[in-house]
């Protein structure tokens, strides 16, 4: 798992820098749009007594890696490494296992650690995943996948506007889940045979 930890924290490095060569400087208030994401899987989840809800788990679990994003993305002080930031998670994770509840629970427990204390708990976070139907594997999975996603999308015009996430007839998500479906995860060559995948398919949409 510590080499898991490591790449996804290096390639979160990566797209953060994509968006901003200076990011670390810039301050950006993670902790925000960690709890924004959490209220997004909340509403994906159901929490409306008062009438008939079923849980979206494909999407609870999309939600899931997005706060990953940016949980990952504030354990970076400027002067730490993906090493050692790999090595703090997997001490704290010893250190105060998981405990086991309710997804919303465990989403509440969550936010209430980031905004109280401006830090991103791994444990808490590590009870959220596994309460939404996510192991070590799956979640390294996901979050590369997602990762191509969000350098396919910068790379084609997101920040400028221009990118369109519908194209072919589909989201570009849903062209991202049928790619990973025919493509060896475990291959250390995975994220770039996926962004190569994803680039093909796109410029064949593009086409007339």
């Amino acid at each position: 798992m510590r080499q898991q930890l490591i790449t996804m924290l290096e390639m979160q490095e990566r797209m953060n820098l994509k968006v901003h060569p200076d990011w670390i400087r810039q301050r950006f208030a993670w902790h925000r749009a960690l709890w924004i994401e959490c209220g997004e899987l909340i509403d994906h989840h159901g929490y409306k007594w008062w009438k008939k809800q079923e849980p979206d788990w494909e999407h609870v679990r999309l939600e899931v890696v997005d706060i990953w994003h940016f949980g990952m993305s504030m354990r970076f002080d400027g002067r730490n490494t993906p090493e050692q930031i790999a090595d703090e998670m997997l001490e704290e994770l010893r250190l105060d296992p998981p405990p086991a509840l309710p997804l919303l629970e465990a989403v509440e427990a969550l936010v209430s650690a980031v905004l109280a204390e401006r830090c991103f708990p791994v444990s808490r976070f590590w009870t959220v995943m596994a309460a939404a139907g996510l192991d070590s594997d799956s979640l390294f999975t996901a979050y590369v996948g997602k990762n191509v996603l969000n350098f396919f999308r910068q790379d084609h015009g997101y920040k400028d506007g221009s990118y369109r996430k519908q194209w072919a007839g589909k989201e570009d998500n849903e062209h991202l889940a049928a790619l990973m479906k025919n493509l060896d995860s475990t291959d250390s060559a995975f994220p770039e045979r996926l962004y190569e995948a994803l680039a093909q398919r796109y410029l064949q949409s593009q086409a007339p």
